[in-house]
């Protein structure tokens, strides 16, 4: 018979002779006649309610069912005289896994600290059920809205000679001994210095400048030695690039972008959006919803810098024009100042990667970040510097190796044409939308300093 997962039983429209449901137990109660299961496959937030009378086959395990164990079930599905709509009364019941005393998840009210350190089992709590099965529809959510935009989407390399970012937080891939310390690039595996990728930018611009709209969607990875709740090493980016695009359209389609994704949200009818406004953060509805229907404000750096400055408010990290913005300034412009999601636009030429392109002023770039209340900065992008002298200009005063970038010069050599793109942490869009305040709790299996289990 074939399998009926939770979810679809609970959303039938009429009664069942016969079901087969199978899951794990969340709760048991037992009378003399007859015990009630709560039984849950992770299809669903809301689990369904079994009802198995003494005698049936297989109750004789029903000592065993303990929370955790996993169960097969087959009977009816009947109108449930309790909350939910239906019930399944039992008409044999299958005990397929034990879960002895010592499973972790007997109790409720675990914190998110001690989760962490059983990853491999919190995905059958409530909160990070509902987690998980948001980032998957969420991931879907992306690749729909461009899609639906006549993009394609472009697998670029994990591995990568280049740092996009020329921060030099890369994870090096070397199959040479690391206890030898040899540096000797040549006598590695790739013959040169390799590294796990920081972006898929700068191949992402060369199938742009040939297919015109693309996106990846793919993991990253940073060798930041950060512990905050905002950084991990390992997780995953969204990067369009689009041909014949200036800064404004390149804002246009992250403010699109963002919107639709909160609008997904809005539209869960699963469950799981109503558990993060009741158990998460009880005000996330109405920003997320602030968010869908106002359009960002949008604002120079410069003019937000002078904002910040003449505030008046006590920020740790002082403010003056030249500064990378920090979460704190970005979070009063968005939160106290504007009350609305903010797009900031032509930063400082000094604190930003080689790529961008220079404005006429010759001391900003068509830089532009997405700033939204709660978060701050969720996407950071801009138009790239397409002509051929001022980008050769930037690599030799950052002195950055010309012979590794010369295939991405070669763009400017060969058709040339204005360009721009964006980047969005999928973790901090995931973050924003469920009202989850640490990036460990998005990640299947958090990567940070310090922690590589599984």
């Amino acid at each position: 018979m074939t399998r009926t997962l939770i979810k679809h039983a609970l959303a039938s429209e009429t009664a069942m002779d016969n079901i087969l449901v199978e899951g794990w137990i969340r709760t048991r109660r037992d009378s003399k006649a007859f015990s009630f299961i709560e039984l849950n496959d992770g299809t669903s937030l809301a689990s369904i309610q079994i009802v198995a009378d003494a005698g049936i086959p297989g109750y004789e395990d029903i000592g065993k069912m303990t929370t955790g164990a996993s169960v097969s079930i087959h009977g009816k599905l009947i109108p449930s005289p309790g909350k939910q709509k239906w019930e399944i009364q039992v008409a044999s019941i299958r005990l397929v896994g034990t879960a002895p005393d010592s499973y972790p998840l007997q109790k409720k009210g675990h914190s998110p600290e001690f989760l962490r350190s059983i990853a491999h089992l919190r995905a059958r709590t409530n909160l990070f059920g509902a987690v998980f099965r948001t980032r998957s529809r969420l991931a879907a959510a992306v690749h729909r809205f461009f899609q639906e935009r006549d993009f394609v989407w472009i697998h670029t390399p994990l591995i990568t000679a280049s740092d996009c970012e020329g921060a030099g937080e890369m994870f090096r891939v070397t199959t040479l001994d690391p206890l030898a310390n040899n540096k000797n690039h040549e006598e590695d595996f790739f013959g040169k210095a390799a590294y796990l990728t920081v972006s898929g930018q700068l191949e992402g611009e060369t199938m742009a400048c040939a297919l015109s709209n693309i996106y990846t969607f793919g993991p990253t990875f940073r060798a930041e030695n950060s512990n905050t709740t905002r950084h991990a090493a390992e997780f995953w980016m969204i990067e369009p690039e689009v041909a014949f695009c200036d800064l404004e359209g390149d804002m246009d389609l992250a403010e699109n972008f963002v919107k639709y994704l909160v609008r997904t949200m809005l539209d869960d009818q699963s469950g799981d959006m109503d558990f993060f406004c009741q158990f998460v953060d009880k005000g996330l509805r109405e920003r997320l919803q602030h968010v869908a229907d106002t359009p960002f404000v949008r604002c120079s750096y410069t003019e937000a810098v002078d904002i910040l400055i003449k505030s008046g408010h006590k920020f740790d990290y002082p403010v003056s024009w030249g500064i990378n913005l920090q979460s704190e300034h970005e979070r009063y412009l968005t939160e106290e100042h504007f009350k609305s999601p903010v797009t900031l636009y032509n930063y400082p030429a000094a604190i930003k990667p080689f790529y961008m392109r220079l404005n006429d002023d010759g001391k900003t770039v068509t830089a532009m970040d997405v700033l939204v209340p709660g978060i701050g900065e969720i996407v950071g992008g801009s138009q790239r510097e397409e002509r051929l002298d001022i980008l050769m200009d930037n690599i030799k005063r950052l002195g950055l190796n010309e012979e590794a970038y010369s295939w991405y010069v070669d763009l400017r050599r060969f058709g040339s044409v204005p360009h721009a793109g964006f980047g969005a942490g999928f973790e901090r869009l995931l973050m924003f939308v469920t009202g989850v305040t640490n990036i460990r709790d998005v990640l299947p299996y958090p990567r940070t300093p310090g922690h590589c289990e599984y």
